[in-house]
Parts: C-alpha cells; structure tokens; sequence
C-alpha cells in the first residue's frame, strides 16, 4: 500500500498510485489495475473485434495465440481488420451504421458509389470494396448482413477500438462515408455533396448508446469492451489544427467519452490500450511508436505489450 502525503491521511491501492513516485515500485511490464475487471474469458469463449487499424492487431494476436476469435467472410480482404467485411471502422459514425444494417436498417440516399467506367460501383461505407456491377454488390451485401448478424450475435465479448473524430457526412442525409477517397474520388466523383467536420462528444456518446441499445437487444449476454486506438491520425483535413493536436483531440474526446459510458453499463468496460502505449511504454523507457513511413502506428513490441496484459486482465491463468 502507499501513503498519502497530505492531509487527510488515505492508503492507497498500488494501482491507484502513479508507478515509481516516492517510494512506489516502477513500472515492470504489468499494467497496474483493480483486481477486479468485470467478466473472465477462456480460449473458447467467441470474441470479435472493431475498429480502427488497431482492430486488425487484436485479431491477429488473438488467433496467434489460440483463442476463439469469430471470423466471418475470410475471403474478402475488407474482413482482415475485424471479424467480418467491415473494414476499418474508424469514427463511432461507421460502427453505428454497422449495426444499423446488421439489425435495425440503414439506407442512404445514395448507396452506391457509381465508377467512371459506368458500370462498376464501391461501396462508400466500406473503402476498399468494389463490385462489377451494381446488382452484384446488392446481392453481396445481403450475404454481409448475414455474415455480421452471426458475428455480432455470436460474440460473447466484442471490443471497439475508437480511433478519430474527424468525419465526412452525406449532406443531404447525415450518414458518413469510410474516407474521402477511392476510385470515386480519384475517377472524378463529385465529393461535394459530403462535407467534413470534426464531431463532438455528445454525438459520439449517443452513437455507443445506439450501438448498447442494440447490442442488448440481439445479444444481452454479450460483454463491450472499448478502447481508444494507440494509432495516430496519419493526417488532418482540419485547416485550424496541426496533425498532432488534432490527433490529440480525437483520442482525447474518445477517451472521456468511453469514461462516461463506461459508467452507465455493467456489461461495459474500459481497457487501456491507449494509456498503455502512450504513457506506460514510456514508464519503462520504451518507445511505441513504429519506424519508417508508418510511425503513426504503434509498434510490434507495443501491441504484444499490450495484448499481454488484456489477457492478464480478462484470463489471468494464462499470463
């Protein structure tokens, strides 16, 4: 136990305590935490990830290591980032439509992405997604919705990684594309009617109740488990911010909001990944940012640092 040096005197938990200050134990790798944190899995229990970059990392991981990890739709490269084709989710806006489409509906004003060559089309929601026909990619998207339906209904832990703020929303109806890019872009398509803004916390905040509401609803014995994604922006569209700063205001506003949903859910936790590359990383005098043309992304040893002590948290046995 620690003591406090002010008045009133309060002993404190080792994990309530900063690691290394005065006389308390340095940081050695274990992520300092509460005992207790919620819910236990074991390799068989049905996991499935979400998310930002930060998604894929967590279901290599898993699978690496043996455990139950759902796969949906291997064959489609947009399923390599999470356990379905929903490519990379990167703004609670996506995670949203997700599963709106998986369990209530979601219908946009335009659906498609038509190509210059006029007859292929992309799917705006999903960035890497190009079908040969626009008949194609409806018959597709039904089977989609089947495959995340069993994800989703299956999964007895499913994780969120929260990775930005930053959005580009349909004008005329508010839904929000994966990215301003793609072949639509890039052909000549008419980006006008979508327009970028940075959302805010309420907004984010209500899109995780709607994704709670649902989730309860189609698997109430399901465990949420957020985090915020270590990955930073690898640019801004912002013109009043730095790439820096904005990223550090999306992970920011992230943050504060998985705290406060945290709070009003039994069946929601909060698990550090966030804190554990950007502050502990540094604690042990280890970098966690990759080399190269990508050191936005955290790095191998990071991920496996990070990894290690989710399952410390979740399945202690096996740590």
């Amino acid at each position: 136990m620690a003591r406090s040096l002010v008045h009133p005197e309060h002993l404190f938990a080792p994990w309530q305590v900063w690691p290394g200050s005065y006389d308390n134990p340095q940081a050695d790798g274990n992520f300092p935490r509460p005992a207790e944190c919620g819910f236990r899995i074991d390799r068989q229990t049905p996991m499935a990830s979400m998310g930002s970059c930060f998604a894929r990392e967590i279901k290599s991981y898993l699978l690496n290591k043996g455990y139950r990890y759902l796969c949906e739709e291997q064959e489609n490269p947009a399923a390599v980032h999470a356990s379905a084709a929903w490519e990379r989710t990167y703004n609670t806006f996506s995670m949203r439509q997700i599963f709106d489409y998986t369990f209530a509906s979601f219908s946009p004003r335009l659906r498609w992405w038509p190509l210059a060559d006029g007859e292929r089309v992309q799917d705006p929601y999903r960035r890497v997604i190009l079908y040969r026909s626009r008949e194609e990619a409806e018959a597709d998207f039904v089977l989609h919705c089947q495959a995340s339906r069993r994800v989703l209904q299956t999964a007895r832990v499913l994780i969120l990684t929260l990775g930005l703020t930053e959005i580009w929303e349909d004008r005329e109806d508010g839904s929000v594309i994966a990215l301003p890019g793609g072949p639509y872009a890039n052909q000549g398509g008419d980006m006008s009617r979508y327009r970028f803004r940075v959302s805010r916390f309420q907004e984010n905040l209500e899109n995780l109740e709607h994704i709670h509401g649902l989730l309860r609803q189609h698997n109430p014995s399901c465990q949420l488990v957020v985090t915020v994604s270590p990955v930073h922006l690898w640019a801004t569209f912002r013109r009043d911010l730095d790439v820096i700063s904005a990223s550090c205001n999306s992970k920011s506003t992230l943050r504060a909001v998985a705290d406060e949903f945290v709070a009003g859910h039994e069946q929601v936790h909060y698990f550090p990944a966030y804190e554990m590359a950007t502050i502990y990383r540094g604690l042990l005098g280890k970098s966690y940012l990759a080399q190269g043309r990508e050191n936005f992304h955290v790095n191998k040893e990071t991920v496996k640092c990070i990894m290690a002590n989710f399952l410390k948290f979740y399945h202690p046995v096996s740590a």
